[in-house]
């Protein structure tokens, strides 16, 4: 019969020594054990462990679940920033410049249906129609841009019919003409019509386009006079010559030579700038005793202006802008000072505007009430957030403490002592978490029990 054996104390005490010398993982050494492991479902994969993170709770309920504390602040921000409480076109980064260019084309769009006229708009280079040599508002002057609308050439009045009339524009009277010299291309030229000349060629002379009661003869006030013929107020077949008195801001008299060779044998305007005089001049006054207008026509400039090569009448004008046109191609010589000066204030003044116009609709409560309310929402986090001020002594001492780092700093309560405590020595030995490890004992595997044989009982017997 065989025998059990009996189990052996020393057995009993060496795995005791074991579970003693064997150290708790790092892993395990937490405030809360980890869940037990799942069993594996039937006829599946087994279900994934979750790994616990620094704070006691699983990735995925990290994930799926609310942070605490400073976590769940900043996961609010984040999800506040992300996902905006609605969205508004002007939040898009390509708002402003397409709201620029929508108005650039609105605007070049609107003036071209105003003018009938490609470009609509011309630069004035020369200070012709200027009414003296300082900037005069209302006046045609170096640097503006001018507005050429394109009008039936009957509609168009001249200087001598405006005196009739009443007619002004741009201070004085008749319409201002855009037009090509010569029919030709080049540099167009803007200038006022004075009168129309109608070509007779039975005579090779012209016939006057003015008005039946305009003042005639060599009185005072009297605007046009024709030489060696009846009364010297004759209007058609003129071969002579022909005066006009008081033309201009400057009272000036023209005298003009009816001779085809110079005018054209065809009809056109007679045409002159405000400022073409010559007489006795000064550089404040521009011209102002013996004045003589210098018409295009006798200045060499052009034949009389057919209405075919007209582009169009002067309407409008954007003052001063035009001067950063001539400032790229190093033509500023004609403009005067003032103009910079007009232009720059007319610029803070536009941008002051717009700054206006856009607190005033915000006050009005245009926007959106949750907008609103949002913008309010992260003004207050941001006061919130914002660290307390640090006085210039207390920066100091930080800086003469070499012990202390950008945590502590940020954690430093003002009982904070000036010198770092020195530590105590304890009575009972710690036994240190980091380091290296305790050397173990690797011991062999353990004897199995040997099973009795027939000859142990016959031993026995």
């Amino acid at each position: 019969m065989a025998r059990h054996r009996p189990v052996d104390e020393d057995d009993d005490e060496d795995d005791e020594e074991e579970d003693l010398d064997e150290e708790p993982s790092p892993r395990r050494a937490r405030s809360r054990p980890p869940p037990p492991r799942k069993k594996p479902r039937r006829g599946g994969r087994p279900i994934p462990v979750r790994r616990w993170s620094t704070s006691g709770t699983t990735e995925d309920e990290e994930e799926e679940g609310e942070p605490g504390g400073e976590e769940a602040e900043k996961h609010a921000r984040w999800r506040r920033e992300r996902v905006p409480v609605f969205w508004r076109a002007r939040d898009s980064l390509y708002f402003g410049p397409l709201v620029a260019l929508a108005i650039v084309v609105l605007l070049i769009v609107s003036l071209y249906a105003f003018t009938q006229n490609w470009p609509p708009a011309y630069v004035v280079e020369s200070p012709s129609m200027q009414h003296g040599p300082n900037d005069v508002l209302g006046v045609i002057n170096t640097g503006d841009l001018v507005l050429a609308e394109k009008v039936p050439t009957s509609s168009i009045q001249t200087y001598v019919w405006g005196v009739s009339t009443g007619y002004t524009t741009y201070g004085e009277f008749g319409d201002v003409l855009l037009y090509w010299p010569n029919g030709g291309g080049g540099t167009p030229i803007i200038h006022r019509a004075i009168i129309y000349l109608q070509y007779n060629p039975a005579v090779r002379g012209y016939n006057l386009s003015v008005p039946a009661n305009l003042p005639c003869g060599t009185a005072p006030g009297d605007v046009y006079e024709t030489p060696d013929t009846l009364g010297n107020c004759a209007t058609t077949n003129l071969t002579g010559t022909l005066k006009l008195f008081g033309i201009g801001w400057a009272d000036a008299n023209i005298t003009i030579d009816l001779d085809p060779a110079a005018l054209g044998d065809h009809s056109g305007f007679l045409t002159m700038g405000d400022n073409n005089f010559l007489g006795v001049t000064s550089p404040n006054a521009g011209c102002y005793s013996n004045c003589v207008g210098l018409p295009d026509q006798q200045d060499g400039l052009s034949q009389l202006v057919q209405p075919s090569w007209v582009l169009g009448v002067a309407r409008g004008m954007l003052p001063w802008f035009g001067a950063f046109k001539l400032a790229l191609e190093g033509n500023t010589q004609y403009i005067p000072p003032q103009s910079w000066q007009f232009m720059g204030i007319t610029i803070v003044g536009l941008i002051g505007l717009a700054v206006g116009i856009h607190y005033a609709v915000r006050a009005e409560g245009v926007e959106d009430p949750r907008r609103r309310e949002q913008e309010e929402e992260e003004e207050e986090e941001e006061e919130e957030e914002a660290p307390p001020p640090v006085s210039r002594g207390r920066r100091i001492l930080r800086s003469l403490r070499p012990w202390a780092s950008v945590d502590d700093d940020e954690e430093e309560d003002e009982s904070m002592p000036l010198h770092p405590p020195r530590a105590r020595p304890s009575k009972t030995p710690v036994r240190p978490r980091h380091g290296r490890p305790r050397p173990r004992v690797r011991r062999g595997p353990k004897p199995k029990p040997r099973r009795p044989s027939p000859d142990d009982d016959d031993e026995d017997r």
